[in-house]
């Protein structure tokens, strides 16, 4: 797993001028290395995606592309990063089985698939398959299991805490290979996310908003109407403080609606706490803004 908290916003972003690649990846590697909440990955269409803590956090980063390294970009609108997860242990016998002409393909497995406890990632468990399945086509059953996991079935987002167990498995001495044994794993672990009710999780931030005696009020209800969890109310001298768990997908432009309400005498700080089940699929919010909806910076 990476090191440092989970990042729970991503955003495109390619360099205006194709010229600047070199000098926009160079940047954002520099970038990455310093901060280790900040991460940059390229997805399958080969578009760059930065990940961060929150909309502030890749604006910033952003910012330091065009004045530190002088580099000007194009920039997708933020998207929250979702994950997936199970909610009961299920198992897979599965039988992956080909002819064609010649050589076959041979392989059989068995995976227990279970939830775990929140922030446990994912677990690959060869050892209840004792001597059953040769190293080898165990590590291709790993290989199968850990691509499908890279995209859940909800809205294809990564999977996350589970634990998933090759608990036996059956090989033939001519029609097995690894390839046989990893084609097993992916389609096995599928039928395991369609049995183990597959559920979409969203990032919760922790909030704490400073305003005046007179805001306390409408700052609770508007946080409220976000879906937000009030913690609690406490003083800070004269000022009220009111902390509370809101979704991160309900948090999007909240700076300036905060500013513009409390007519500028509020401020906030935001932290990611923890992903719990979304109560249901955010129509549009995909893993990321395709490259046709990006805006110049």
């Amino acid at each position: 797993m990476a090191d440092g908290p989970p990042a729970v916003i991503e955003m495109a972003i390619e360099p205006r001028n194709g010229a600047d690649r070199e000098r926009f990846l160079a940047a954002l590697a520099e970038l990455a290395a310093q901060d280790p909440s900040f991460r940059v990955s390229t997805d399958e269409s080969g578009q760059t995606i930065i990940k961060g803590m929150g909309e502030l956090h890749l604006d910033v980063k952003v910012d330091i592309l065009r004045r530190a390294h002088e580099v000007e970009v194009n920039v997708g609108a933020p998207q929250v990063a979702f994950r997936e997860t199970i909610t009961r242990r299920v198992e897979v016998d599965y039988t992956h089985k080909r002819q064609a002409g010649g050589r076959g393909e041979f392989a059989r497995i068995k995976l227990v698939v279970e939830p775990m406890a929140a922030g446990s990632g994912v677990v690959f468990d060869r050892a209840r398959a004792g001597g059953a399945v040769p190293m080898a086509y165990a590590a291709g059953v790993e290989k199968g299991v850990r691509s499908v996991l890279g995209s859940g079935l909800v809205l294809g987002f990564p999977v996350v805490d589970v634990k998933v167990h090759l608990a036996d498995g059956v090989w033939h001495g001519t029609d097995s290979s690894v390839e046989a044994f990893e084609t097993a794993g992916r389609t096995a672990c599928r039928e395991a996310l369609r049995k183990g009710g597959s559920v979409l999780l969203e990032p919760i931030m922790k909030v704490e908003v400073v305003t005046s005696e007179g805001d306390a009020g409408p700052v609770v209800r508007d946080l409220v109407s976000r879906r937000g969890r009030i913690l609690g109310r406490t003083m800070r001298g004269e000022a009220h403080v009111v902390t509370a768990m809101v979704p991160l997908i309900n948090m999007f432009g909240y700076v300036n609606h905060l500013r513009s309400f409390t007519r500028g005498r509020a401020s906030y700080e935001m932290e990611f706490d923890h992903y719990e089940p979304a109560p249901l699929p955010p129509d549009g919010h995909g893993p990321h803004a395709p490259a046709a909806a990006m805006r110049a910076v």
